[in-house]
């Protein structure tokens, strides 16, 4: 079943509902006793009534500096901050509703922000957008060397004979464990063993093709294969996995707070008000359609532009790994990301191929392309630096690979099949018209009789 469906049936007791939720291959069943409460009410006209009132407070009260840059700082801050209040009371819903609506409805409007800015960033020159960076903060703006993973790589160094494995303690560092949760909330987006691994095993071989643009990308062999793909990446996609079997087979029963009589009970409903309201199931199914097939390749290739945008935006704009809006940005992504991967999985699974992708999704590959776009106008050189040959030659044979078997699974197979089916019912009319010539002159007489029997038919 592509389309979901939902059905309320209403049971005894006061109000109660049960709420089934068919998506997909899987069905999740929600039970919901429909309260709504005032933490559910759209409160447009308080939002609206507060909003004016501060703006008044500020216009009558407060005194304008005379500082041009303070006042041009503080105007768009403000008026980012009204557009947010008017994207969390007016903007349409997601498909997200836990904790709240508006939350989503929040990080949304965050979204069209950021890639306004972008595109203010992408219309600047080169020295006068990364000279803007000292707007947000004074100390950005200067170049920065990037730092080299890799060196010596010697997993037991017996030439120190203090620490012996510096180089792994050296490696230790606070992007450890931001690997591991990273792949642990991937994980929860992507819903997919085999989808995640792909990426992870993927961009590992692009760190490999590009460390010759990048030296942050030149790491030592165990670092790329066992620190990050088998350690931090696999289990953290290990734990996301564990965690979606157990949001698959857990019960979505919802009461309204002051309907749960034990304060245990109002407690476990405050900590469940940050899980999912119910829960859908992702079956990707790549090979089952030229369709899904692309699909699935463009959220892989999406997916991977998006991680090497993290690296290459702090290069060409001049901003430390450790620097407080490179945090941001990936806090920004983990928001996003899951919205946007299930209005994706929507989209795919929608029969009517006309249907409109969602918003978050659409604002997501927007953002990814812009921040792409910002890099190759600001460091053309080192984007166009030529690949090694042996690296040229590897992905030339993986793409000659992926091409011939897209080209055997949805075309060369298709009509193979297609040939056989056609021969094969073919051969069943030949030999049920033997076997019927081959009954002799009782069936023929017959045959012979219903046709005299039709003429006389037709001549009356």
């Amino acid at each position: 079943m592509h389309y979901s469906r939902a059905s309320a049936v209403t049971g005894g007791g006061k109000g109660a509902a049960l709420l089934i939720i068919t998506k997909c291959y899987t069905e999740s069943e929600v039970y919901d006793d429909g309260t709504n409460t005032f933490f559910w009410r759209a409160h447009t006209l308080t939002v609206l009534f507060i909003l004016t009132c501060a703006l008044g407070y500020v216009t009558l009260f407060e005194e304008t500096p005379q500082d041009t840059a303070y006042n041009t700082k503080r105007g768009i801050v403000a008026s980012i901050l009204v557009f947010l209040c008017f994207g969390v009371t007016q903007a349409k819903d997601g498909p997200f509703s836990r904790p709240h609506p508006a939350y989503w409805r929040f990080w949304l409007c965050v979204s069209v922000v950021y890639e306004l800015f972008l595109i203010f960033i992408l219309f600047q020159t080169v020295q006068d957008g990364r000279q803007f960076m000292k707007y947000i903060d004074p100390n950005l703006g200067v170049p920065l060397p990037e730092r080299d993973y890799g060196g010596n790589c010697l997993i037991y160094d017996p030439g120190n004979e203090t620490d012996p494995l510096h180089n792994i303690w050296d490696k230790l560092d606070g992007f450890v464990p931001a690997h591991f949760f990273g792949w642990y909330l991937k994980t929860l987006m992507i819903r997919d063993w085999w989808m995640c691994m792909i990426i992870s095993v993927m961009f590992e071989f692009l760190e490999y093709s590009l460390e010759h643009q990048l030296p942050n990308f030149s790491e030592c062999w165990w670092d790329h294969w066992i620190m990050d793909v088998i350690l931090c990446n696999g289990l953290g996609i290990y734990c996301g996995m564990k965690t979606l079997s157990w949001l698959s087979l857990k019960t979505y029963k919802w009461q309204g707070l002051w309907n749960i009589p034990t304060y245990k009970g109002k407690m476990k409903r405050i900590v469940f008000q940050f899980t999912p309201y119910s829960w859908v199931k992702f079956e990707w199914k790549p090979a089952s359609s030229l369709r899904r097939w692309l699909a699935v390749c463009g959220i892989i290739f999406v997916f991977l532009l998006a991680e090497l945008n993290t690296f290459y935006l702090k290069f060409v704009l001049w901003m430390p790994p450790e620097h407080y809006l490179v945090l941001l940005r990936l806090v920004f992504f983990v928001n996003v990301g899951g919205v946007a991967m299930r209005e994706i999985y929507d989209f795919m699974d929608d029969p009517k191929f006309h249907k409109k992708l969602g918003q978050q999704a659409w604002l997501v590959a927007a953002i990814t392309a812009t921040e792409f776009l910002i890099v190759v106008k600001y460091d053309p050189y080192t984007l166009t630096l030529s690949l090694p040959f042996y690296i040229t030659q590897c992905w030339i044979l993986g793409i000659i690979l992926v091409l011939t078997w897209t080209a055997w699974r949805f075309f060369i197979r298709d009509i193979t099949l297609r040939y056989k089916e056609i021969r094969r019912q073919k051969q069943e009319h030949k030999y049920e018209r033997d076997k019927c010539l081959s009954n002799g002159d009782g069936h023929s007489s017959i045959l012979d009789e219903q046709n005299g029997n039709k003429l006389r038919e037709r001549k009356l």
